[in-house]
Order: structure tokens, then C-alpha cells, then sequence
């Protein structure tokens, strides 16, 4: 039987303290471009990230559990090519429910449906009166969890939506797109007591995991650099009729020079330093190249009188960041979805005692490697592959299996009741790059302050991705 979770505090109370922040102008305008001599070095930034830090009005959620339930009962917004295959993976899950789902294309959320009934499961309510439907499906009192999967621009009021109406929430990314609605999340989740959570899967990856566990047991020795990316050639499904629902993502293209999409690149290279949990990242600076890929793919491959032929494309082809952290370390992050190029994420780690590399998977660690030669990553596995992996070797889904596992852990610890291995702040830095990039380009690459969402709390080691096995 499910445990009722204690209500939040009153809808009118959080609007009244999130509309302050809001007016504060704790933005990418007030955390923009700004001048490089005032954000030359990593503590400038620093200082100027502290100067902008808005009061809290809740407690830290850095550390809180989940309250333990036997069934998580959760509610889907978003069934297009993301929400449409998670659903699979939740529904594998034999302790969690799907009880509703939200789509304003109704064949999705029939065929969705179908799904929850075939894994022998009731019939889940149905959400499709509209854009804005999904906050009914907020409003219902019968779920623990709300996972969305929208376009990005809806991110931030459906997990709004969801807090305020008493429900841990898990967003895919980016969480949001600008710094004044980050601080909102993060106020929001400290005032309703609420886990807002940036479902990024690739944290879960075999790789990174085995990489994560190697740095925490010092084989690198003292961390210096890391690197991420998304660098996918995303052209053809850009431009396609039907892959997306509507032109949304190739709009963001329109409106944005920086980093679009940080949090694949970003979100592992953060766990290998323990950002949040005893480093900061403190500055970004970010530079771009012209925007010239999908101009030229729309010429060659979009009819005359395309709608495709009235959009202006602004967007860097590639985007290229330097991150400071409060430890002096450097993380590289890389963007590109225009240009021809084979998937990579980059995902590399180096240390005093030396270094990974991904794409192909590659490492060179002394004492185990000499003269220059790279050794096999995979002679490692046994030692330190995660226990996620070593209990699921062969995981169902896409993207290798990592899905799978994000879903199983996250749920995990909403039944056992543990504290989840990523919260609201780590998904406020893990996007932050989205709107800081796009002014550093602005400004010429000068470095824009990322501010502390943890409001000091990274000062404190605790647990993250790298979590111990439940008893």
C-alpha cells in the first residue's frame, strides 16, 4: 500500500515567493554578457555568481529521501519518439504503475494505452483536451511521479505544474532554457519539498559508470580535465515531417548561438569531479562557430515553398566551452547537431595518473600502461563495472540499455525511500550552459558566472551516481 506523502505548501504561497525571484532579475539578462575583466578569472566569477544568489525560502532538498512507497504511481506528459519508448521501460518496471497520460495527439495516447493495458495494468486516465491538459493530470491525487517528455520550451511549467501539485517530477533535457526559470525549479523544489530530477541517461552508461567508479577510487589520481559533448548529426530528422512533432526543435536553431543540449556531455564529466557534492563549476566561457549546416542541407534537400525557406538559422554549427570549476579544473563541452559527422559524446577523464577516452573506448593509466600505448578499457570491467551493470548486464531498450537503467535506479529509490543520485541542482548546472553559452558567444567568448544553485551546499561531499548497493 502506498504511503501518503505530507502536502506541499499552498499554490498561492509558492507563486507569491517564485514571482519574487522572477522580478529579482535573476536571468540571462542579469547574468549575461557582462564585461571579461569582471569575470577574468574563476574567482571573479565566482564572486559575481555569489552577488546574484537570491535568498533561499525553503531548505536545501541536497540529501532528502524519498518518502518509501511499494508502488510508484506515475503520470507520462509527452508520448512522441521519447515518452512513446520510456513508457516501455517504466512498464517493465513490476512495482511501478502508469495510471495517466498526456498527449494532445490522440492516435499517442491511444497506442500508449494499449500499452499499459497489454502489460496487464488497468487502463490509464487519458490527458488530450489540449496544450494544457497536462495539468489535470497534475491535479490528480493518485500519483507519486510525473515524468515529462516534451519539446523544451513546455519544460519548465509542466514540472511547475507538477510540484505545486505535490509530485516529484523527472524532466528530459534540458530541464529549461532560461537561468531565471532554473532558479525557479530550484526554488520551487526547496519550497513544495519536491524532487525535481534531469533524467539524464547517459550518467547510466556502461562506460561512464565504470569511469565514475575508476575516479572515485583514485586510479586517475588528482582530476585536472574532463570533456563531453553532443555532437549528432541530427540534419535529416530536423528537417523531416514527421520524426518531431512539428518543427519545435529545429526552431531552437532560430532563437540560440550557444549550447543547445550540454547535459550528455556535461552530466557524467560533473559526476567524475563531484560537482555538487565537493567542487562547483563556477564560469563558462563559450565560442562559436558560423551558422552555415543546415542552410545548406534546407538548399539541397527542401522543396521550393518549403515552410522551412522562412527560417533564419542562428545557431552555431559548433559550439565549443570552457568550464572553470572552483578547484581549478577545466571542462571542454561541445555542440553539434548541423554538420555531417559520426555520433560522439566525447566523454573523456584525465588525472595526474592518466586518462580515458571515448569514442572509441581507450585508456592509459600508469602503473598498467607504458610506452604511449593505449590499453583496453574493457580489462577493467570486472573491478569496476557498477553493480547496475553487473546486475543487468543485458538491460531492454535503447540507447544500449542505459535508459533502462536510469528508470530502474530512480524508481528504486522511490520504493525503497533513499535519496535520489541526482537532484534540482545538479539539473540547474547540467543546463545552465544552455542560456550562459549563448551570451558568452554574444560577448565575444568573455566568461559568464554560473551561479551556485546549491547556495553552498557543494562544499559537502555526499552520495551521487556512484551509490552503494541497497541491502
Amino acid at each position: 500500500m502506498n504511503d501518503i506523502a505530507p502536502q506541499p505548501p499552498s499554490r498561492r504561497n509558492v507563486l507569491r515567493t517564485t514571482a519574487g525571484v522572477a522580478g529579482a532579475g535573476i536571468g540571462l539578462g542579469a547574468l549575461g554578457a557582462g564585461s571579461a575583466e569582471a569575470a577574468s578569472t574563476g574567482d571573479a566569477a565566482a564572486a559575481a555568481a555569489a552577488a546574484r544568489t537570491p535568498r533561499r525560502r525553503g531548505a536545501t532538498m541536497a540529501g532528502v529521501p524519498f518518502q518509501r512507497r511499494s508502488t510508484v504511481r506515475i503520470g507520462i506528459v509527452g508520448l512522441g519518439n521519447r515518452g512513446g519508448s520510456m513508457i516501455d521501460l517504466f512498464l517493465a518496471l513490476p512495482w511501478v504503475r502508469v495510471v495517466a497520460i498526456c498527449d494532445p495527439v490522440k492516435d499517442k495516447t491511444e497506442r500508449a494505452a494499449a500499452k499499459v493495458v497489454a502489460a496487464g495494468q488497468p487502463s490509464p486516465a487519458v490527458y488530450t483536451k489540449g496544450e494544457d491538459d497536462y495539468e489535470n493530470l497534475c491535479k490528480r491525487s493518485d500519483l507519486d511521479f510525473v515524468y515529462v517528455a516534451t519539446p523544451w520550451e513546455l519544460h519548465f511549467a509542466m514540472a511547475r505544474a507538477a510540484m505545486l501539485n505535490g509530485k516529484h517530477v523527472g524532466v528530459e533535457c534540458p530541464v529549461a532554457m532560461t537561468i531565471d526559470d532554473l532558479w525557479g525549479l530550484v526554488d520551487l523544489s526547496e519550497q513544495t519539498r519536491r524532487h525535481c530530477m534531469q533524467l539524464e541517461n547517459c550518467c547510466y552508461g556502461r562506460n561512464e559508470m565504470r569511469v565514475l567508479r575508476m575516479a572515485h577510487a583514485g586510479r586517475f589520481g588528482d582530476l585536472l580535465h574532463g570533456a563531453g559533448a553532443y555532437n549528432h548529426d541530427l540534419r535529416e530528422l530536423m528537417f523531416s515531417p514527421t520524426y518531431y512533432e512539428g518543427p519545435w526543435r529545429r526552431m531552437w536553431h532560430t532563437r540560440l548561438r550557444g549550447d543547445l543540449y550540454p547535459n550528455h556531455g556535461f552530466g557524467p564529466v560533473a559526476n567524475y569531479m563531484d560537482v555538487n557534492r565537493g567542487d562547483s563549476v563556477v564560469s563558462i566561457s563559450s565560442f562559436g562557430t558560423p551558422a552555415l549546416g543546415l542552410a545548406q542541407y534546407r538548399a539541397e534537400h527542401m522543396p521550393p515553398g518549403d515552410p522551412s525557406w522562412k527560417e533564419t538559422y542562428i545557431e552555431s554549427d559548433r559550439t565549443i566551452s570552457l568550464v572553470q570549476t572552483a578547484k581549478g579544473r577545466v571542462i571542454r563541452l561541445e555542440h553539434d547537431v548541423s554538420t555531417p559527422h559520426p555520433y560522439s559524446r566525447i566523454n573523456s577523464l584525465g588525472g595526474t595518473r592518466g586518462v580515458f577516452e571515448d569514442y572509441p573506448a581507450r585508456i592509459y593509466l600508469e602503473p598498467d600502461h607504458q610506452g604511449h600505448q593505449w590499453g583496453d578499457f574493457d580489462a577493467y570491467a570486472t573491478e569496476f563495472d557498477h553493480w547496475l551493470w553487473k546486475e543487468h548486464s543485458n538491460p531492454p531498450g535503447g540507447h544500449g540499455g542505459m535508459d533502462y537503467i536510469m528508470l530502474y535506479r530512480l524508481m528504486q529509490t522511490m520504493q525503497i525511500g533513499l535519496v535520489p543520485d541526482f537532484d534540482v541542482y545538479d539539473a540547474a548546472v547540467w543546463t545552465a550552459p544552455v542560456p550562459l553559452s549563448h551570451a558568452s558567444i554574444k560577448a565575444k567568448g568573455a566568461p559568464q558566472a554560473i551561479p551556485d544553485f546549491t547556495r553552498g551546499e557543494w562544499k559537502k561531499p555526499r552520495s551521487g551516481v556512484d551509490s552503494a548497493r541497497p541491502a
